[in-house]
């Protein structure tokens, strides 16, 4: 679904999907729900104060054991609900994992 005036295609999530949001210097946490995401950002119910959400970056953690997570930055807030965009390096993505090169077989004379 794309939404009036977005770039980016969204999702519009089904379930509610809990997720976390966390400080960049992991000095605060607030638990929300994933609303819609997209790859360039997301629409997030927060539960709790929104005033941690005024930092300049913050982490929302897909998982529970924070291995995966994305690095965000609030757009807006309206009552509890916020919008953020996801934070990418130079631009574009990050890439996942890059690919090991090629090796070239060592030949003993």
């Amino acid at each position: 679904m794309k939404f009036s005036g977005r770039k980016a295609f969204r999702v519009k999530m089904d379930h509610r999907r809990s997720v976390n949001l966390m400080g960049s210097d992991g000095t605060w946490r607030r638990s929300c729900v994933l609303l819609d995401v997209s790859q360039t950002g997301a629409k997030i119910e927060v539960e709790g104060t929104l005033d941690v959400l005024r930092a300049k970056e913050f982490f929302m953690l897909l998982s529970s054991t924070g291995l995966a997570y994305r690095r965000c930055e609030l757009v807006w807030i309206d009552g509890t609900t916020a919008g953020i965009h996801f934070i990418t390096v130079g631009g574009k993505k990050k890439p996942e994992c890059a690919p090991a090169p090629a090796q070239n077989p060592v030949q003993s004379k």
